[in-house]
């Protein structure tokens, strides 16, 4: 696998779990999430609602 898009992959999560915890949602749980899907889970968090 190639090194660049590993590394996206990860920084992509790492800014995920920020704008989780910016909702007031577990960072933690969203950062694995994002491990798994990605781009995915940016968009799932852009339309989600602040607790």
């Amino acid at each position: 696998m190639d090194d660049q898009y590993v590394v996206g992959w990860g920084t992509l999560a790492l800014i995920n779990a920020a704008l989780a915890q910016g909702k007031n949602r577990t960072g933690l749980n969203w950062f694995l999430l994002s491990l798994i899907l990605g781009p995915l889970a940016t968009l799932i968090l852009l339309f989600v609602e602040k607790r």
